[in-house]
């Protein structure tokens, strides 16, 4: 899962990408907002490189994980989970299989690729949204109508895709949200990643894929059904399973590292003794989507949503506004409350029920959480 977003020492600031303004932007591409941690790996890392790699694949793993290089360079975790999913999706980018993050909502796939894309090629901004409207042409190639018009088919009137220039460069690509994208639009891949080239039939022409060229795709488990894979393009993707955090002490620490990751780019003061309210969070986020107390006492119902540890970063930070311009800066129960509400509510018929439920049989015995009863009461009512 995601984790702080700190630079090369313990505890910077991370470099902020630039606008063509001149002004930073507010969410720098990975290879930008880590820019230096990626120039102390490549400078250090003397492991055999894949052809037009940045790094080895022991320094993209080291980049997604964290630790400390032998010159003391601190490098922060992108992901926190098992190291041996990690290794498996980084030599699968090192083959010619194509890697598919597979998992529920808010398990960090997006990050992931994106950070995986950002280590390998350095450019993390070859990337194809897919969506129900994804036309062909997103992931093969466009005209520039006016170009065509005036000149008929030509290179020059080819808009490529970010895929096609991936292979044309050598670089990674990434298809987000692949089972959103109609079955056949989907298939387009299948030649792509099997014979590793893009026919044009327009031009009589082909583009062929150079050593380096790579594709990483990710996909939700609730989105099953929607447009499922075919076998024949499932066949060309080596899937990777991304799992929710397997421990509260994980999920927190991700949450507190994303927290100030995102509170330092939105210039929110960090809150004092915050902790207590992220644990507050996290458990009830845990126990909700577990459909059990922590001390296995106490069945729940599930309410209809995720509660996935991306939801519980954003009720956090947004207590922290709260905290910060309504408030005296200090997170508090009443700042997370309503957020609580909002990720757990989302069926406002049966969701209601099982949160009421939880708040008198749970919420309200438990020692030490009076306060945040009677928040989530206030905001419940």
């Amino acid at each position: 899962m995601p984790a702080s977003a700190q630079s090369k020492t313990a505890a910077p600031q991370p470099s902020g990408g630039a606008t063509a303004e001149g002004a930073t932007a507010l969410r720098p591409h990975a290879e930008q907002a880590f820019a230096g941690e990626l120039a102390a790996l490549a400078a250090q890392d003397d492991r055999p490189r894949p052809a037009r790699w940045r790094l080895s694949p022991w320094a993209v793993a080291t980049y997604l994980l964290g630790g400390t290089l032998p010159d003391g360079t601190v490098i922060t975790p992108k992901y926190v989970g098992p190291r041996r999913i990690v290794e498996v999706a980084v030599t699968t980018l090192a083959t010619d299989r194509a890697l598919l993050l597979l998992g529920v909502p808010g398990t960090a796939k997006t990050w992931v690729s994106e950070h995986l894309a950002a280590a390998v090629s350095g450019d993390s901004t070859l990337l194809v949204q897919g969506t129900a409207g994804t036309p062909e042409e997103a992931i093969r190639y466009g005209w520039n109508y006016a170009r065509l018009l005036a000149h008929g088919p030509s290179r020059d009137a080819l808009v490529p895709s970010p895929v096609m220039r991936a292979m044309a460069e050598g670089m990674t690509a990434r298809v987000e949200e692949l089972t959103r994208i109609p079955a056949d639009v989907q298939d387009t891949l299948i030649t792509i990643l099997s014979e590793k080239t893009l026919p044009i039939p327009e031009l009589g022409e082909e583009v062929q894929a150079v050593r380096g060229f790579n594709l990483i795709a990710t996909a939700n488990d609730r989105d099953r059904g929607v447009n499922d894979l075919s076998s024949a393009l499932r066949r060309r993707f080596n899937t990777v399973v991304l799992p929710l955090p397997e421990s509260a002490e994980a999920e927190v620490d991700i949450v507190t590292r994303r927290v100030e990751q995102l509170g330092r780019s939105l210039d929110l003061p960090a809150a004092p003794d915050g902790m207590a309210e992220i644990q507050r969070v996290v458990t009830v986020f845990r126990e909700l989507r577990d459909g059990m107390t922590d001390d296995g006492r106490t069945k729940l119902k599930s309410p209809s949503g995720t509660l996935s540890t991306a939801e519980a970063i954003s009720v956090v930070t947004s207590g922290l506004a709260l905290a910060a311009h309504f408030g005296d800066g200090v997170l508090r129960p009443a700042d997370v409350a309503a957020g609580i509400l909002g990720a757990v509510v989302r069926d406002p018929a049966a969701d209601r029920v099982v949160w009421q439920e939880y708040l008198e049989t749970v919420v309200r015995e438990r020692e030490g959480w009076t306060d945040f009863y009677r928040a989530c009461r206030e905001v419940s009512a």
